[in-house]
């Protein structure tokens, strides 16, 4: 998001406007944010899982997240105040925004030894099948 959408002067909230220096102060916040509990980390695969699933989660700002999503539910900071309280948003869950980024979050989180596949009864009597 543009800081000066936001009426942020960036020079004098961080002391620079240099994006790398900017982006050190946000990767503290984040990292702040994410020692301050446990983390679930868990792989879903499917037809069409990313968007699928993206659908449940709701939009990222949480404030913004429809009811009946999982963040629409059950969080509700905006940007904006975490950006006046220099914190990152402490969202309830992460989902890959596509299939590719869901292959390098996989591979960041879990080794092979660590992800199996199986087919469910569900899946073997409803996917779609070639037919020659």
């Amino acid at each position: 998001r543009d800081a000066a959408e936001k009426g942020v002067d960036v020079k004098i909230k961080f002391g620079t406007d240099n994006a790398q220096e900017i982006g050190k102060f946000i990767k503290k916040w984040l990292i702040d944010y994410l020692n301050e509990g446990p983390v679930v980390a868990f792989v879903l695969e499917g037809i069409e899982a990313a968007s699928l699933v993206r659908k449940m989660v709701g939009a990222t700002e949480p404030k913004s997240a429809l009811p009946g999503t999982i963040r629409g539910d059950y969080s509700h900071m905006s940007y904006a105040h975490a950006d006046a309280n220099e914190v990152g948003i402490p969202n309830l869950i992460h989902a890959s925004g596509d299939a590719d980024e869901a292959k390098l979050e996989i591979a960041h989180w879990f080794s092979e030894s660590e992800l199996f596949s199986y087919e469910t009864v569900h899946e073997k009597f409803t996917q779609t099948k070639k037919h020659n």
